[in-house]
């Protein structure tokens, strides 16, 4: 799915779905969503389970549990019932600032 921040393997009609319920997500420790955060790192369609591969700026992230759940609860309201959520959270690659958004580093004014 061309044109997406992260991977994305399946159906291209779910593809816009899924990314606008990501963008909803946001990290409540500097008010950003994490798609431009550069928190998501990838989402794939294997069978009936939408698999979204995250991670967090740190792995002392305070807030990681709740980011899982946000990103579950958008999922969940935005794809069909029938797809079965697993949100995934990894470590490798660690996170960089170089996979900010463009309008991330305009925000922080990097």
């Amino acid at each position: 799915m061309s044109g997406q921040a992260y991977p994305c393997d399946g159906p291209p009609e779910l593809a816009a779905a899924v990314d606008h319920a990501l963008r909803r997500v946001a990290d409540p420790e500097v008010a950003m969503n994490i798609v431009d955060l550069g928190l998501v790192y990838g989402v794939a369609l294997h069978g009936r389970e939408l698999q979204v591969r995250v991670t967090m700026t740190s792995a002392a992230c305070p807030v990681a549990d709740t980011i899982v759940g946000d990103i579950e609860h958008e999922l969940d309201q935005a794809v069909p019932a029938d797809l079965l959520i697993r949100v995934e959270l990894v470590w490798e690659p660690p996170w960089s600032p170089e996979r900010l958004s463009d309008s991330a580093r305009r925000f922080m004014g990097w």
